[in-house]
């Protein structure tokens, strides 16, 4: 359970700092995109990021016994299960809170309610075998 742990934090770690990346893209992206559109596009450039970062630090020690790309789909697809549940929170607060902040609260909560189904789908489906020593 030790290691469960570790992961986890680390894992959060990753969260926080794709946190940063879905706030700053979909900042970047609404007034193209709109606030909904740019939401697509923050996601995918966060799942992006925290997949760099568990591949190397929460789930160093595992790998998924296939390619690099098709390890990155895996984590896609599967991230999809706390993405659904991600912007259901996201497009919750934007419809109960207003103002300039609305967005990011939006960003926070669909983060926090995913993370946990994030967390279980990429130690148990894709970072699932431990690396050889």
């Amino acid at each position: 359970m030790k290691q469960a742990g570790r992961q986890f934090l680390l894992f959060a770690v990753a969260g926080v700092v794709g946190f940063g990346v879905d706030v700053a893209v979909l900042y970047l992206a609404a007034p193209l995109l709109g606030w909904y559109g740019a939401r697509v596009l923050s996601f995918l450039a966060a799942a992006t990021t925290t997949w760099v970062m568990n591949r190397h630090l929460a789930f160093g020690d595992r790998h998924s016994e296939t390619t690099v790309w098709r390890e990155y789909a895996s984590y896609l697809a599967t991230m999809l299960g706390g993405a659904v549940v991600n912007y259901g929170a996201y497009v919750l607060v934007l419809h109960s809170v207003s103002g300039r902040w609305a967005p990011m609260l939006g960003v926070a909560a669909g983060s926090g309610a995913g993370m946990v189904v994030n967390f279980l789908a990429a130690r148990y489906l894709v970072f699932r075998t431990r690396r050889s020593p």
